[in-house]
């Protein structure tokens, strides 16, 4: 609870009902690698989401939901309250949106179009910066060196911002070196 550093997600998915944590799932485990690749024990920081309870999907009466999709801006509206809450509580020196949806549950909706124009920039959430990176998922997806060198710049800024200490190794990671 005494994070320095809070990651704030979108929503849990099937693996994180199930479990009842947030980011346990393939995306998950790499915030868990990127969290490590910062000298940091997962326990170190402090991890929600925009909303605590996996948006419901249309499904046929009884049948047990297939798949995910992301809070609508009402749902969102509705949780901010307890995110706000949390944050509160954690008191992060930084927050770090991951993806989108997060970035648009804590700047706004219209806050911007895509999320290239606001990520790698700070900004601020309940008088606390907020760094907006993408969502670990998008290099699941994007397995190139180029994507996962634009997220670990965006972690060093956290990084610097927070005071960590920054070897040389990390300043390096994903440059081809």
């Amino acid at each position: 609870v005494d994070a320095k550093i809070m990651f704030v997600g979108e929503a849990p998915g099937a693996d994180e009902e199930i479990k009842g944590e947030p980011f346990v799932g393939p995306a998950g485990q790499l915030l868990t690698k990127m969290i490590s690749g910062m000298g940091l024990s997962r326990e170190e920081t402090y991890i929600g989401n925009i909303m605590n309870w996996r948006p419901s999907m249309p499904n046929q009466s009884g049948a047990e939901q297939v798949g995910n999709r992301p809070p609508d801006g009402e749902e969102m509206s509705y949780f901010l309250p307890f995110l706000r809450a949390q944050i509160e509580v954690v008191s992060p020196q930084v927050i770090v949106a991951l993806g989108a949806t997060a970035a648009r549950g804590l700047m706004g909706l219209d806050a911007f179009r895509t999320l290239g124009e606001v990520r790698g920039k700070w900004h601020e959430f309940a008088e606390t910066p907020l760094m907006v990176t993408y969502h670990p998922s998008y290099i699941l997806r994007n397995q190139s060196n180029r994507s996962k060198r634009a997220i670990w710049e965006d972690l060093l800024q956290v990084m610097e911002k927070v005071g960590m200490p920054i070897t040389e190794k990390q300043r390096g990671y994903f440059l081809g070196r």
